[in-house]
């Protein structure tokens, strides 16, 4: 439990956004917009931090993308990787590969984050079932294990602190195996990103989990579901990336859950953390995200943050 403090204030609390709110899921994609609008666009809209989205989306030169990032007055609060680590060690070497890359770039761009997501069971875009929805107790093991193994790892070598992100279609997803995970790992190496639109899709509540867990949560991300859209999708098990595409992921203040109490359940643990919008909008007209942003910038203002 975390004893929250008495005086609550969101000027510890940096607001940024991301490629993903343009509509940016992959390191190319003819659907989406090049990477120079969107550094344009997110500026425009009034945001100081990026995430860097998918590698190679963004320049991977970390010259190229400091010159970038600077003349535009932005700074790069995390990278974002993908791991499968309740496969056991066999995909270790795989995956800190692929940690390695973005790890280096977001060291270089001054991160001190790098957002670890875990693998889907079910495939994003065509929504294949890729494997069983539910974890044996050998694979906690190794989720746990190897995230903690990471987390010790990524910090020694690039000074960058884990942010695990529950997900929909993944084995992190709902209260209880949040709890769970939470519960399985050191919190000395493994903190949470808490997606407060993905919690929301698989059932969970967001203020309750700040409130309980809080001396875990190590970084934020904003995003609200359409209650409507949601009850369709888990009507029909619709899988996430049809979802994304039906619009389950809606600008806020249109969905749940509501953001100003988040925020302010957030600014109680007095901590610098950083609040990335997120809305998932893959795949979207190139431009729908500029009015989006600008208004969600406004909306967040307003709450204070």
């Amino acid at each position: 439990m975390t004893s929250l403090s008495p005086q609550s204030s969101l000027s510890r609390i940096r607001v940024g956004s991301a490629p993903d709110s343009w509509g940016v899921w992959f390191p190319d994609d003819p659907q989406q917009v090049p990477w120079q609008r969107f550094l344009d666009e997110v500026a425009a809209s009034g945001y100081e931090w990026i995430e860097l989205g998918p590698y190679g989306y963004l320049p991977t030169d970390p010259a190229v993308l400091a010159e970038e990032t600077a003349k535009r007055g932005l700074k790069v609060s995390a990278g974002t990787v993908f791991t499968g680590l309740h496969h056991g060690p066999d995909v270790w070497e795989k995956t800190w590969a692929h940690v390695a890359d973005n790890a280096v770039l977001a060291q270089a761009m001054g991160a001190k984050h790098l957002v670890v997501i875990p693998s889907f069971w079910r495939d994003d875009k065509t929504g294949k079932v890729l494997e069983p929805s539910e974890l044996t107790v050998e694979q906690w093991r190794h989720l746990t294990q190897l995230t903690e193994r990471l987390g010790r790892e990524v910090r020694e070598k690039y000074g960058l602190q884990i942010v695990v992100h529950p997900h929909a279609d993944t084995h992190i997803d709902s209260e209880e195996n949040v709890v769970r995970f939470l519960d399985g790992t050191d919190s000395s190496v493994v903190s949470l990103c808490l997606d407060t639109g993905h919690y929301a899709y698989c059932g969970g509540d967001s203020v309750k989990l700040i409130e309980t867990y809080g001396e875990r949560i190590g970084y934020l991300h904003l995003k609200q579901v359409d209650p409507e859209i949601l009850a369709d999708v888990r009507a029909n098990e619709i899988p996430f990336g049809p979802a994304v595409a039906k619009g389950v992921m809606c600008e806020p203040p249109k969905g749940v859950p509501e953001l100003g109490p988040v925020l302010a359940a957030a600014a109680k643990l007095d901590v610098d953390l950083f609040a990335i919008v997120e809305q998932d909008m893959y795949p979207c007209e190139p431009d729908a995200p500029l009015p989006i942003a600008q208004r969600t910038r406004a909306f967040l203002r307003s709450c204070g943050a």
